[in-house]
């Protein structure tokens, strides 16, 4: 089981990673140049709220699944 745990917190890095690109280059950027007032709030806060908090959590999660953390023999 502990080696199950372990690939998720691959597979949650992996995550991370493709969610920073979607949030920065699929909802992000293309938000904040497209001109109008409502998509460049929308964009900031992806950018500046969403993408650091999704990718952050994932990465910890993922972090501590590969360090062996949730365990059960801890």
């Amino acid at each position: 089981m502990n080696a199950i745990r372990k690939a998720f917190g691959i597979v949650w890095i992996l995550l991370a990673l493709a969610a920073g690109y979607f949030c920065i280059f699929q909802f992000g950027l293309p938000k904040i140049s497209s001109g109008s007032q409502d998509d460049l709030v929308f964009g900031i806060i992806i950018l500046s709220l969403l993408t650091p908090i999704i990718v952050g959590g994932l990465l910890i999660f993922g972090y501590y699944a590969l360090q062996g953390e949730y365990s059960l023999e801890k």
